[in-house]
């Protein structure tokens, strides 16, 4: 009988040595997963800026060109305005 208890007595002491092990290692993947969605996250964050960022610059220069066309479009008209204007002047003297 002696035996018997001490055998249920080994194996409760096993189980219970068991269990707090599991619980720690558990823990342990949590906290490993919680850094790696952490620092996923992160880099997500980093590169979603710098997208936006050169979404900006992209945007900024398309712009830039656009007003320096429109700039030399009114150079353009305004030349030819200045030359018509001249032909009629000629014609209306004659």
């Amino acid at each position: 009988m002696k035996k018997t208890l001490l055998s249920l007595a080994f194996v409760a002491a096993l189980m219970t040595s068991c269990k707090e092990k599991t619980q720690e290692e558990t823990g342990e993947a949590v906290d490993a997963a919680t850094t790696e969605v952490t620092e996923a996250v992160d880099t997500a964050a980093a590169e979603v800026d710098s997208a936006a960022a050169t979404v900006g610059e992209a945007v900024d220069k398309a712009a830039d060109k656009a007003v320096e066309a429109g700039k030399d479009a009114t150079a353009a008209g305004a030349a030819k305005v200045e030359e018509a204007a001249k032909d009629v002047k000629e014609a209306a003297k004659k």
